[in-house]
């Protein structure tokens, strides 16, 4: 049953990564890299300043870094050494016909994927703390693109990807789950307010100016969509 599985990923992961162009191949290194998310995290953070106070932004900003603490770490201290599955890019069977970018393979192993973990538990947490369907579906959409990126550049099977949003949805709900249990202890949840009448309300769950976060997400695929194009000529 596992070989079979296996099997399948492997086919999976070959039809995937085989379709690429030089293209392609500059936008998915750029989109892949870390690089791509701090203007994300500037315009959350920018988001979370409008409408809260300074206690409040302080705390939420440590609850994302917890956020992203759990599902990294989860993927690559806890269960990377215990499956020692190795990447595509570095699995004997098919590393040599694996289409890699730039020449990065990554390290050793790969499953679950640590990209596909954090992503998916950021959409997790934002969809859990904002309640906004389109900031909710360009989260989510923005992690499915992050995850397709780690098998087009041949450093992932779709294994590994899934399992990494398994283990992302998790972390996002458990970090939600330690948030509003904080804020009901404390009480800090009164510091949140709208900004246009100063009203403050009892849970930072109607903000405002979230539409922010989705056009610098936007603006910047779109930048590095014409990056990719003078990159490559």
């Amino acid at each position: 049953m596992l070989e079979s599985l296996q099997a399948l990923d492997r086919t999976v992961f070959l039809a995937l990564n085989g379709m690429h162009t030089p293209y392609w191949d500059s936008f998915m290194y750029i989109f892949t890299s870390k690089l791509v998310w701090i203007p994300l995290y500037v315009s959350i953070l920018y988001v979370l300043y409008k409408n809260m106070n300074i206690r409040m932004v302080i705390f939420t900003t440590l609850m994302f870094a917890l956020l992203v603490a759990l599902a990294d770490q989860t993927c690559s201290s806890i269960l990377r050494p215990i499956f020692e599955r190795p990447r595509p890019s570095r699995d004997p069977a098919i590393a040599d016909i694996v289409h890699i970018v730039n020449g990065k393979r990554g390290g050793k192993f790969g499953f679950p994927s640590c990209h596909a973990a954090n992503t998916f538990a950021l959409a997790c947490f934002m969809m859990l703390l904002f309640k906004n369907r389109a900031l909710t579906t360009f989260f989510m959409l923005w992690a499915i693109v992050t995850c397709y990126t780690r098998i087009y550049v041949g450093v992932h099977y779709p294994g590994d990807l899934l399992f990494g949003t398994l283990v992302g949805f998790a972390a996002g709900a458990v970090t939600y789950g330690i948030y509003r249990f904080c804020l009901r202890i404390d009480g800090i949840a009164n510091g949140v307010r709208f900004h246009q009448d100063r009203k403050l309300v009892k849970h930072p769950s109607h903000m405002q100016y979230t539409s922010i976060i989705i056009y610098t997400g936007l603006l910047t695929i779109a930048i590095f969509a014409v990056y990719s194009i003078w990159w490559r000529t």
